[in-house]
């Protein structure tokens, strides 16, 4: 498994920095953190010495080492899968004695047998069982009723099976469907205007969404339907309006993993070291999922960036307001927010163009209020010193795209309520948190 260092050129920098990136940057960004998640698993294997699992582990690296050279598109597609970065991060930790959580560098082994499957490698692999799921991470699961802790999986040209005690299952030629015993990683995809999406529901693997509440429940065919026609919708409405945003989200996303929705709202989420997946409740329509993408593929891309460029300084402890959250963000946190908004804004500074009514209106209103709350954050990161130089030039550069959109004309009624609504968020958290600093 080769390696090779990743320099941010100073055009992909300001292009990041100015909201945008496009696929170049997409491409960069994914091509980065697929080197990240190979260290990490090198770092499995490495770190599991002396681990009563280190033999399992070490072969199931030389396992995905050979399947690489004969199908490395098989290993590229189970490797980039937005949970092996979480897991390996977090097995590497406790193997190093970081974390209190029990290291399970076998795991490891589940991720030779999932490429084996795509690539049609012949072999034979064991790989846990918990409870009676056997998980192959990018594919799927196959449920049991036993309690058996190991199962072994046979792949080569004929179908793939799992055998668990004295159950065997046979997984379907497309194992993104559902056969007896077998529940697939389902998945999403829309095209319009020659320009396609391809995503993974991902309601089963137990990493999908760190720090979040998810649905708990595997989803229903008709829950299914219902996801594919949300992203179809809000597919051609990017593509349609909002092309750069198509783009990066065709670029980067992989899985959407469904959230439960707060009381009469939406939430969404994106994890660090998740590269690639974003969590979401389930949307009330197309503009709802396209704004998210949006928001979410900000995150995403900044993330990444992250572990390329440290932007903030180690944080002192300071909390600042945020015109987007109840409680003080630090300096770290501000960024995501301010790079987030921006997005966000861009997202209506073209949608207003194409709504009519009251809901040109609406559009209106959230790009004005999203630009100068967006705005109001950067300043604030300018001012505190928390910036490395590298973040001060990225903020700066930011700032620029939203200073050129605070020049552009917006409706007085909807200037009036975005900034009504600016207004009243700030003394709800004054009350709420004293004074803003």
């Amino acid at each position: 498994m080769s390696l090779r260092r990743h320099t941010l050129s100073d055009k992909l920098f300001f292009e990041l920095a100015a909201g945008g990136g496009g696929p170049a940057a997409a491409e960069f960004l994914r091509a980065a953190q697929y080197s990240k998640h190979l260290l990490l698993i090198r770092g499995v294997r490495d770190a599991a010495a002396g681990h009563p699992e280190a033999a399992r582990t070490a072969e199931a690296f030389e396992l995905l080492a050979r399947i690489q050279q004969a199908d490395g598109r098989a290993v590229d597609a189970v490797l980039r899968h937005p949970t092996v970065g979480v897991w390996a991060r977090r097995t590497v930790l406790a193997l190093e004695g970081k974390r209190t959580a029990p290291a399970r560098p076998e795991g490891l082994t589940a991720l030779a047998a999932a490429a084996a499957i795509r690539a049609g490698f012949p072999t034979e692999t064991e790989i846990p069982a918990y409870d009676g799921i056997v998980r192959l991470p990018s594919l799927g699961r196959a449920v049991f009723n036993t309690t058996a802790d190991r199962a072994l999986i046979r792949t080569g040209p004929e179908p793939a099976t799992v055998t668990l005690g004295e159950t065997t299952v046979a997984l379907p030629a497309n194992p993104h469907q559902d056969a007896p015993g077998w529940e697939g990683l389902r998945r999403l995809i829309a095209e319009h205007q020659g320009r396609r999406i391809d995503l993974l529901l991902d309601d089963q693997d137990p990493d999908r969404m760190p720090g979040s509440p998810v649905i708990a429940h595997r989803l229903s065919p008709a829950e299914v339907a219902r996801w594919q026609e949300h992203l179809h919708a809000a597919w051609e409405m990017l593509v349609r309006q909002h092309w750069t945003i198509a783009e990066e989200t065709a670029g980067t996303l992989r899985t959407l993993t469904p959230l439960p929705a707060p009381r009469g709202g939406q939430t969404s989420a994106t994890a660090p070291h998740c590269f690639g997946g974003i969590g979401l409740s389930e949307p009330p329509n197309p503009h709802s999922m396209a704004v998210t993408f949006a928001h979410e593929v900000q995150h995403t891309k900044l993330t990444a960036l992250l572990d390329l460029e440290r932007l903030t300084n180690p944080d002192d402890g300071t909390r600042y307001y945020a015109p987007w959250r109840d409680d003080p963000r630090p300096a770290a946190g501000l960024l995501q927010g301010v790079y987030a908004h921006l997005g966000i804004a861009g997202f209506w500074r073209r949608q207003r163009q194409h709504e009519s009514g009251d809901q040109a209106t609406r559009a209106h209103t959230s790009f004005a209020r999203w630009r100068d709350a967006a705005a109001g954050g950067a300043r604030t990161l300018l001012e505190s010193a928390a910036l490395t130089p590298p973040g001060e030039r990225f903020v700066l550069e930011l700032t620029r795209t939203l200073d050129d959109w605070r020049t552009e004309p917006v409706p007085h009624e909807a200037a009036a309520q975005a900034a009504a609504q600016n207004a009243q968020h700030r003394t709800d958290w004054q009350h709420r948190n004293g004074p803003v600093r």
